[in-house]
């Protein structure tokens, strides 16, 4: 039987999951990434939440369960909250105690998925230029920039795998027109490290006013506008806060924003109007928080294209608020994996079939569930009810809230099981 073998453009956590995935189906690979080297020394990004699948996922692919226990906190409550900083009043508006979900810092995941893998996989350093498709599409052709050099390279496989992120390049090919969606407000995040007890005093009055921390995911919601807080591993606090604001104009090809001094003034003000004043404190303790600008796009018609495949938020870029983002990635790779081994690649065409037919309805119902959460929870107009008001909401409203209303929340597809 003959092996395939998959070219994998994106070095983050969908590359690294699709690579494990692959690996496991038999598959050789090669991950395609533009930074120079794996994340080390300071961590890089933020927090995130793994429900149980991608959890028992991953830890098949680590073949060592206990280490992403050892690296994560549980997360076994869902709490919701009104908020007014200016008065200081807050009550809870739905808990859910069997949440089952665990906190991980962005850079100890991507560290222990990076780790597991064989290292020669890698191509750090190369940046994506472009691909083609042979006229008998046997095979796919990548060519990339090796950055410290210039020279210019080809990889051929049987398979390309965009993992590159919602603003895909490979997915731009296919669908030009594509605009992702504003959603009109954006997230300030950050992550407070206290573990030189700097900041105990802080740490202590949070802790009083939220005693779950530790093992609570808190949602805070204030008037047109909510905050999202759980503790990490190694005594950090994750934080985002969200604003409505005009799109603003982004450099280069990330969501990301760099901030000014002023920017960050500007913020901690206006989170006192909102935020309980424990959580401000925490936010103005944070070296270096940073702007996410959030988007979605209407759910694609399609992921595949002949021998090429979308994963991971270059399938679905989806909004942050049901915790979706890195589940939905995990379970892509996973499920196409199990397709690409069920079928083999004599019938790549056909497991690529598969794995859109299961992974499309399911995200695209997670991504517009996401969106409306955010909306809601922002404050923003929608066309069935009237703006969200944490302080006059109703007890079903609030039921809403719940992060168990994902559409398939807690679903395994069959081709797993």
């Amino acid at each position: 039987m003959k092996k395939g073998k998959a070219v994998v453009v994106g070095g983050s956590i969908a590359g690294l999951s699709c690579a494990h995935a692959l690996i496991a189906a038999g598959w050789d690979v090669v991950v395609v990434e533009k930074s120079t080297s794996p994340p080390s020394g300071s961590p890089t990004g933020a927090g995130l939440g793994l429900d149980p699948l991608a959890q028992k996922l991953i830890g098949s692919w680590l073949g060592q369960p206990h280490l992403l226990r050892n690296r994560t906190l549980p997360l076994t409550i869902d709490q919701n909250q009104a908020t007014n900083g200016e008065e200081n009043f807050s009550r809870t508006l739905s808990r859910d105690e069997n949440f089952n979900f665990r906190a991980a810092h962005w850079a100890d995941l991507h560290g222990l998925l990076y780790s597991a893998l064989p290292p020669d996989i890698f191509l750090w350093g190369h940046l994506y230029l472009s691909f083609s498709i042979y006229n008998d599409k046997s095979n796919v052709k990548l060519k990339t920039t090796i950055l410290h050099t210039g020279e210019v390279i080809e990889i051929v496989g049987d398979l390309l795998i965009a993992a590159d992120g919602c603003l895909s390049s490979i997915r731009g090919n296919f669908l030009p027109q594509l605009k992702l969606r504003y959603s009109g407000y954006c997230a300030w995040r950050g992550v407070l490290d206290f573990s030189d007890n700097e900041h105990l005093e802080t740490i202590t009055d949070i802790r009083r006013a939220y005693p779950d921390l530790g093992k609570c995911l808190y949602f805070s919601l204030g008037y047109k506008s909510h905050s999202v807080f759980y503790e990490l591993l190694n005594e950090k606090i994750n934080w985002i806060w969200y604003a409505n604001q005009p799109e603003p104009k982004l450099k280069g090809n990330s969501v990301t924003m760099k901030v000014s001094s002023d920017m960050i003034d500007k913020m901690h003000q206006e989170a006192e109007k909102v935020c309980a004043p424990e959580l401000v404190r925490v936010i103005k303790e944070t070296k270096e928080p940073f702007i996410n600008v959030i988007y979605d796009c209407d759910p694609l018609e399609q992921i595949v294209w002949d021998t090429v495949v979308l994963v991971g938020d270059a399938a679905h870029p989806t909004t942050p608020h049901s915790l979706g983002s890195t589940n939905m990635t995990v379970l892509d790779a996973a499920v196409l994996g199990k397709c690409l081994e069920k079928w083999g690649v004599e019938n790549l065409r056909t497991a690529l079939g598969e794995y859109q037919s299961i992974r499309l309805p399911v995200t695209s119902a997670q991504v517009l569930h996401s969106r409306k959460m955010g909306q809601i929870k922002q404050g923003l107009v929608l066309s069935d009810r009237m703006a969200f008001d944490p302080m006059m909401t109703s007890l079903e409203e609030c039921q809403d809230l719940q992060q168990k209303n994902m559409p398939f929340f807690g679903d395994v597809p069959s081709i797993l099981k």
